[in-house]
């Protein structure tokens, strides 16, 4: 593993940022898996096995969709459309350890059938670490429904840059470099341009760990949305 392929490494060990929704070709550090929340019975199993290599997924975008129930179709004509309502079963991924995935009708009524995931993942295997509805942070603390939520109606409590929701501290190029090293993939040598984004990166990861160690929360005016 070089040095660029390392810091990668550390930087997804130490941190995930999502708003539709981090990573390294090293296994990221497990976390103690949480308390999953309580989930009515669904058409489709979700597990495990249900994640694989992002890049596998198809690239809608700036990021990646999936449907576990069968119909990738209709998963990708509304996320070209960037409006509209997600069919049932679709998983939408801006980094490789943050999933949200559109539950049965009838799921939860206030995030809209979405159960939102975070992932422990390594070259060999994804781990379901927290999943839920209202009630999942990311490593940063961050509360995934309460983003998500800002979207308006329009978007299915999806985020991005005029959806409604607030700015989180990545960029696009940040997440795209993030999912070219995402350690499931057979990836290809580091770019330059990763590099970079990955350096970058990881000087607002330790900013943050810094403004949380000091008890204040970095100033969230000005920060780039993906």
């Amino acid at each position: 593993m070089n040095k660029i392929q390392a810091a990668a490494s550390a930087i997804l060990k130490a941190c995930t940022v999502t708003s539709v929704l981090l990573l390294g070709p090293a296994a990221i550090g497990a976390l103690p898996a949480a308390p999953a929340s309580p989930a009515a019975a669904a058409s489709f199993p979700i597990g495990d096995a249900s994640f694989k290599c992002i890049t596998e997924m198809t690239h809608v975008r700036h990021f990646y969709v999936d449907n576990l129930a069968g119909n990738l179709a209709g998963t990708v004509k509304v996320a070209q459309a960037a409006t509209g309502d997600y069919p049932v079963g679709s998983v939408l991924q801006l980094v490789p350890t943050e999933v949200m995935v559109k539950r049965d009708k009838g799921f939860n009524a206030n995030t809209r059938d979405w159960e939102f995931f975070e992932l422990n993942i390594s070259p060999t295997s994804s781990t379901i670490r927290v999943r839920g509805v209202q009630d999942v942070n990311n490593r940063f603390g961050g509360n995934c429904f309460n983003c998500h939520v800002k979207a308006r109606p329009e978007f299915d409590l999806v985020c991005d840059n005029n959806h409604g929701c607030d700015g989180i501290p990545i960029t696009r190029a940040m997440s795209g470099a993030l999912q070219r090293t995402d350690p499931r993939c057979k990836n290809p040598p580091v770019s330059a341009e990763d590099a970079a984004a990955l350096g970058q990166l990881g000087a607002i990861v330790k900013a943050l760990a810094a403004a949380k160690a000091a008890g204040s929360a970095p100033e969230p005016a000005g920060a780039p949305k993906p």
